[in-house]
């Protein structure tokens, strides 16, 4: 199989190129610089510039889109706009060459979040509508994008991401110094419900999707979510160390901007419905296994 990664070097990606090497398959990547490698093409999103000269020369089988700012930061404003655009303008340059190309019979899997669900009483799964807030804005204009391409023919499969944890890279390589000095704690009251999924699930997510004729959202999460008061006991038990310290939801938005509650406080229970349907079978599907296979040799 031929794919073509956008978002190669960071975190999925790295994970996924890495996966798909292993088994064979070529991968090409879009790169920002100068190529280094015959196997990297030169792109400019946020101009709207991609050759589909290019694309046409490798006829991918898959398009994976991972392309995005890190949303971890204040969230000034200018951040905030640099956080849509770096995901629209980079989605619609995409679209636009694969068009361009010719390459309607490709599959594109895109990436999205589940914050596009906003906080919710009630556990959704993907015939949950839109929710409000920052990232819910975000990532409706970003699956917007993607949608287009279904239009000339490409199959489109948007993933909607949960919390993506690997001892690696993400939120949990943040939060793992400050659980092992003794000073982590829930956030807020620790009620909230947090999506996650392991880097190894995600990445084993996105090879089952692209054969399996899966269109539309797929929420790529766990099939049991935790509230952060579990996630924090669980992890300071792994850990062997204490985790009393909240921190007040005052502090969040002093610290990161008043809308950091949409990343540190989103309350909603994402269930993986279309993954389960499909047959898509998880190697940690709970959350406290997972941390102690993880972090066993590294307490």
């Amino acid at each position: 199989m031929k794919w073509l990664m956008t978002g190669a070097s960071g975190f999925v990606g790295q994970a996924l190129e890495r996966a798909l090497q292993a088994r064979g398959d070529a991968v090409w990547r879009l790169v920002r610089r100068t190529p280094q490698t015959d196997v990297e093409i030169e792109w400019d999103p946020a101009r709207g510039r991609l050759e589909p000269e290019d694309l046409a020369r490798i006829a991918p089988d898959l398009v994976v889109n991972l392309a995005g700012r890190s949303i971890v930061g204040r969230l000034s404003r200018r951040a905030k706009d640099e956080i849509l655009q770096s995901r629209v303008a980079a989605t619609r340059t995409l679209v636009d060459g694969l068009a361009a190309a010719g390459l309607t019979s490709t599959r594109l899997l895109s990436a999205s979040a589940i914050g596009i669900y906003g906080s919710r009483s009630e556990p959704v799964d993907e015939a949950a509508t839109p929710g409000e807030g920052f990232l819910a804005d975000v990532c409706r204009q970003w699956e917007a994008e993607a949608l287009r391409a279904a239009k000339t023919g490409t199959a489109v499969t948007l993933l909607r991401f949960g919390i993506i944890l690997d001892p690696s890279g993400g939120m949990l390589a943040r939060l793992l110094p400050v659980f092992r000095c003794g000073l982590g704690g829930r956030l807020g009251d620790g009620r909230q419900w947090m999506s996650w999924i392991s880097l190894h699930d995600t990445v084993s997510a996105i090879l089952f999707l692209a054969n399996a004729g899966v269109d539309g959202p797929v929420n790529v999460v766990a099939p049991q979510p935790v509230t952060n008061q579990m996630f924090t006991e669980a992890l300071a038990d792994v850990l062997g160390r204490p985790a009393f310290l909240p921190v007040p939801r005052a502090a969040i938005a002093l610290a990161f901007g008043g809308d950091a509650r949409d990343v540190f406080f989103q309350d909603c229970a994402v269930m993986p419905g279309r993954l389960r349907e499909a047959g898509f079978a998880w190697r940690d599907p709970e959350l406290g296994p997972f941390l102690a296979s993880a972090l066993g040799g590294t307490a």
